[in-house]
């Protein structure tokens, strides 16, 4: 396997799935601004996106692939079995679970946004629309264990191509925004579940080379089988912290009015960064690193470990100090139209800088906690992420009344750094990773790299900051100048003191 031909391969997909992402958050931002409607919605889509992000991004995966790779190893039957076993309790238990939620909706949703109960209006729309989009949840988790196989195979691409789908459907709909008045929110919330069912038939075409579904409403639960289950919750937690934390927000955010939508839109720009710098490239290592783990080669280990991190701070550290340095003018640029005013820019601005410095935090909690599901341990990062969300928590709630929403951010970002530094010491002590040389000079050189970026980047902005302001019609276009200059720049001065090496294209791992 080559590391960054696959991460390239993933992230290629998922990239195009957020920059579609994108298109539809700036229809959305035209169509419903930062009002009650938009709030609503996007408590509807929070719910079941989240559980996207927690099963689709590789927190399934975490727990499935180094279960599933042993087996293969041993031999296909057994590796069918095994996938059989888990797939016939993932439905059964999704779908008594959907089942639930949906009888018991206002209840749940008056969890999920507690500031909307007071608002009549405000939580009955968010009730009608949770019970549209929440079959989605059902639909995207079998969609992750087809992935999750498709990775094991070291096959990528379907799976990182699956989320497109969601965009696509989505879009369309919004196409026709403008002569859908208040109906678009529910076509919208159709359209996320309508997407989740093709999503899994689309995956099903692929996996089928190496899986066929043989669903019995009647089965044992062996050792195996238990043993993935005990590891698939903290998995869950931990690998999805960012997404849980992200949640948490949405929750204490609904007491005031649009914040909601300001985090939602903040959230938007960096997750396109952290979908590589983190998800992609903890995707990608997991079977690799599962498999060298039971040969017990330790150099190939260690070589694969360090160049995972190198690779994700060589993309989060420049993108985390562009987004500090531009944020407003990126949220300005990319959503300040229609019904997104002055004070929605500012806002989500502020939200989009503090989240930005937590960005590298991010990414190295996805790589750091890989390395604990490849030795077939969830619990440790399960801990680490508990405390680091109860660390969240208590700083969000105890601050929140005094400075507002921006307290969420910085309680994420607080906590990710936290949690980051934590997993770190945990796996130096367990003797289950170690820093090499060749990370610690690379580092230091992504590190310088990024730095001047970063004033080269605010030396571009500044030129342009005429043809940067809300109310200049072509600002997009001189942001994505900007951004490509940086970009360039970047590269080049990464190339020239050997930050990045292009033989690293051809090594394999």
């Amino acid at each position: 396997m080559n590391l960054i031909k696959s991460t390239g391969t993933f992230g290629f997909y998922t990239i195009i799935s957020r920059l579609l992402g994108y298109l539809r958050d700036v229809l959305l931002a035209i169509f419903l601004g930062t009002s009650f409607l938009a709030d609503a919605f996007f408590v509807a889509f929070r719910i079941p996106n989240t559980f996207r992000r927690l099963f689709a991004e590789g927190t399934f995966n975490a727990a499935f692939v180094p279960s599933y790779t042993s087996e293969l190893i041993k031999n296909k039957s057994k590796s069918n079995k095994f996938a059989n076993d888990v797939f016939n309790l993932l439905f059964l238990g999704l779908l008594f679970l959907v089942l639930v939620i949906e009888t018991f909706m206002p209840a749940f949703v008056s969890l999920i946004a507690p500031g909307f109960v007071e608002d009549k209006e405000k939580i009955d729309l968010a009730i009608d629309l949770t019970r549209i989009t929440f079959p989605f949840l059902l639909f995207v988790s079998l969609s992750s264990f087809f992935a999750a196989i498709l990775n094991s195979h070291n096959k990528f691409a379907a799976a990182s191509a699956a989320p497109i789908i969601l965009n696509i459907v989505l879009i369309t709909i919004l196409f026709f925004g403008k002569y859908l008045d208040d109906s678009l929110i529910y076509l919208m919330s159709y359209g996320v579940s309508l997407a989740g069912f093709l999503q899994l038939v689309f995956l099903y075409k692929f996996v089928k080379k190496f899986y066929t579904i043989n669903l019995k409403f009647y089965f044992t639960i062996n050792k195996k089988v238990k043993f993935f289950f005990k590891k698939l919750l903290p998995s869950i937690f931990s690998s999805g912290v960012t997404q849980i934390n992200i949640l948490v927000g949405t929750i204490i955010a609904s007491f005031e009015a649009s914040a909601v939508s300001y985090l939602y839109y903040a959230d938007r720009i960096y997750q396109i960064n952290l979908a590589i710098a983190g998800i992609a490239i903890s995707v990608v290592i997991l079977p690799q690193l599962t498999k060298n783990i039971i040969s017990g080669n330790k150099a190939k280990i260690l070589k694969i470990q360090n160049k995972a991190l190198e690779l994700s701070m060589f993309l989060s550290l420049p993108a985390s100090i562009a987004l500090v340095v531009g944020s407003e003018e990126i949220i300005s640029a990319l959503f300040g139209y229609g019904s997104f005013n002055n004070e929605a820019v500012s806002n989500s601005a502020k939200a989009l800088f503090y989240f930005s410095l937590g960005l590298p935090a991010f990414g190295l909690i996805k790589v750091f906690s890989t390395f604990f599901f490849a030795n077939h341990d969830t619990k440790t990062p399960f801990y680490i992420s508990l405390i680091a969300v109860t660390l969240n928590v208590l700083l969000s709630v105890y601050y929140f009344k005094s400075i507002g929403f921006i307290i969420i951010p910085i309680a994420t970002t607080f906590s990710s750094w936290f949690n980051a530094i934590l997993l770190f010491i945990f796996l130096k002590n367990r003797d289950l990773f170690n820093l090499n040389k060749t990370f610690l000079v690379k580092f230091l050189k992504i590190l310088f790299a990024s730095i001047f970026m970063g004033i080269f980047f605010n030396f571009v902005l500044s030129i342009f900051k005429n043809e940067l302001i809300y109310d200049y019609k072509f600002k997009s276009l001189y942001l994505i100048l900007s951004v490509s200059l940086g970009l360039i720049f970047y590269i080049i001065l990464s190339y020239l003191i050997k930050a990045f090496n292009s033989k690293d294209l051809q090594l394999k791992y």
